[in-house]
């Protein structure tokens, strides 16, 4: 089965009702029931001597301390907030299930995290140009940002695209475009990452096209494509067709990597752009293993065997300022992804069971007050992913409140990473946080209360029922209400913004994206369309139609379209002709 829109959804619901469950009484807890009434009558007295003492003095700043998700911060943590807490259960060894501490022995003292920066502007020249900048500089992973009509599926000479060719990434309309990309660069000793969803599938079947140019075997190519439609419609907007057809897509592109591209990772499991429209870490995490879970369930609906394509699933967290949430965050994914692709999915890979995450820091937490302050959340952030166990990183840049970032700033994002790296000594133990009170209660927290949220989901049918109801969609925009509402009245404060303000504001150097760009983009598109063969073209884009009307994979005949030079916006508009388009209702 391709990407037909035909599920039975009485069917599915019957099986969404095992969601993992929280963690059953400990057999063996690592602190005994005598161990506890001790830390109790201990802390009891402390809370009536030393505390009651000090707070006479000095009164808490707060009447209560929370997390950014709202999870409850006691004035101290101690056993005895973990009185279930089983050591071997819940935590255990790196690379061992159930992989909380990391998904793999060694960590970062085998091989440290790929840093990846975000490259992609103006003309494919341009940032085949940074590309090289960066791998001249020392990043050992590309990642490549499509402008908006790339992302929407629009061609440079659209009329949608006017204004918006080449000015949030690079402007792509044909394979032409993809051999100028990586011209100079080979695809079978580079890992790239393509942060494309609507048309990922175009994008994939490019990258596919110029690796057989290079002469590369699909077998040989490495790198990740995000293609998280579900995400899209929970929070980025960015939409080709209906979510029903769309998440049939990305099933499409997990089977046929499964078969052809056994390195490729076909979808990123994206909570970052969640999080980035107000989502909490709690959300975040809740949200995006939901998705997650849908995609499974849809490709073994399909019959697909779980251990075919589970251990190439991958995911993409974003990092924000609370350090000790973030790094629980990234510790509690783990530990539920492997139990849910274990109990529900009976997954038998060790690799089907883990979760490899790519992170990249907040770009919702810049600000363009004072943006040398940036440099310093983004170091926060960053120090947290790296205790939180990511195996890869991109860091924004100081600059990009503004605009896409400039050379220098993109070298400061990179030298934050590579001074964590080899300067902190992070890179010298596994998973440094293990066993702190606090982490280990803030990693069951997030657990359970990520849990239950999945439950709720499973009981509405699944994700993609619960995204067509909008129920994530409120969840978030409460909770960017919220957050706002406590910037606005100063009870959050951000420093630069509504505290510690400086009377002149920072001037910084930008990027600015040449006007000639799109002229030159749509005379290379323009003269393409000349020579290429107009029938080879037609047959091409017939097969596409075929493929998604009678619902086989659309990946093969989508890779014929874009070696016969058929465009990105026609392949999108076939699409669009056999399924449709989408409008948002707007339930909140």
């Amino acid at each position: 089965m391709g990407s037909k829109p035909a599920k039975d959804q009485t069917r599915r619901v019957e099986k969404r009702g095992d969601t993992p469950k929280a963690p059953d009484r400990a057999e063996r807890p690592l602190y005994g029931r005598d161990e506890i009434a001790r830390v109790l009558e201990a802390r009891d007295r402390w809370t009536q001597d030393e505390l009651a003492e000090a707070l006479a003095r000095l009164p808490r700043r707060k009447a209560a301390f929370q997390t950014d998700s709202g999870i409850p911060i006691p004035d101290v943590i101690d056993p005895a907030h973990l009185p279930e807490h089983d050591f071997l259960r819940d935590v255990g060894y790196p690379g061992a299930y159930p992989f909380t501490r990391g998904p793999q022995p060694t960590m970062y003292r085998g091989r440290l995290w790929t840093m990846r920066q975000f490259a992609g502007f103006g003309t494919p020249a341009d940032t085949n140009q940074r590309f090289k900048y960066l791998l001249a500089h020392g990043v050992n992973g590309l990642s490549t940002a499509f402008d908006m009509p790339a992302l929407m599926g629009y061609d440079a000479d659209h009329p949608m695209s006017r204004g918006e060719v080449g000015k949030e990434g690079v402007a792509i309309s044909t394979l032409e475009d993809f051999e100028i990309l990586f011209d100079g660069i080979p695809l079978g000793d580079v890992t790239t990452s393509m942060t494309i969803n609507a048309t990922a599938v175009i994008a994939l079947a490019m990258y596919v096209a110029v690796a057989e140019k290079q002469g590369v075997p699909r077998a040989k190519l490495g790198g990740t494509l995000q293609a998280d439609m579900l995400k899209e419609y929970i929070a980025q907007k960015e939409w080709m067709i209906p979510p029903t057809p769309a998440v049939g897509i990305v099933c499409d592109m997990i089977e046929f990597c499964a078969k052809e591209m056994p390195r490729w990772n076909p979808v990123s499991i994206s909570g970052y752009h969640i999080r980035e429209a107000g989502a909490t870490a709690l959300q975040e995490l809740a949200f995006t293993l939901a998705d997650g879970i849908e995609y499974v369930q849809e490709c073994v609906d399909r019959g697909m065997d779980v251990d075919a394509f589970a251990p190439r699933l991958s995911f993409f967290w974003d990092v924000h300022n609370d350090l000790f949430e973030e790094v629980a965050k990234f510790r509690a994914a783990r530990r539920i992804w492997a139990r849910t692709m274990k109990e529900r999915f009976g997954a038998k890979k060790r690799e089907s069971l883990l979760l490899r995450t790519h992170a990249q820091t907040a770009g919702v937490s810049l600000t363009a007050q004072q943006p040398y302050n940036n440099v310093v959340r983004v170091a926060l952030q960053a120090f947290a992913a790296v205790l939180g166990g990511t195996q890869s990183l991109h860091t924004n840049s100081l600059d990009e409140t503004y605009a896409l970032p400039t050379e220098e700033a993109v070298t400061v994002a990179l030298r934050t990473q590579q001074i964590i790296a080899h300067e902190s000594g992070a890179d010298r133990v596994v998973d440094p946080l293990a066993g702190s009170y606090y982490v280990e209660y803030l990693t069951d927290e997030m657990e359970r209360r990520a849990i239950e949220y999945l439950r709720r989901i499973d009981d509405m049918g699944g994700m993609l029922r619960a995204v067509e109801e909008g129920y994530p969609q409120r969840e978030i925009a409460e909770s960017a209400y919220r957050w706002q509402r406590e910037v606005e009245s100063n009870e959050r404060l951000v420093v630069g913004v509504n505290a510690f303000q400086a009377r002149e504001e920072q001037q910084i150097p930008l990027l600015r994206i040449d006007e000639t760009v799109a002229r030159e983009q749509v005379e290379r598109l323009k003269a393409v369309k000349a020579r290429r063969n107009g029938a080879q073209v037609a047959a091409a884009l017939a097969g596409v139609e075929r493929a998604a009307r009678e619902g086989t994979n659309v990946v093969p005949p989508v890779v014929e379209a874009v070696k016969a030079y058929a465009t990105l916006g026609e392949i999108a508009d076939t699409f669009r002709k056999v399924h449709g388009t989408y409008r948002e209702d707007g339930r909140f």
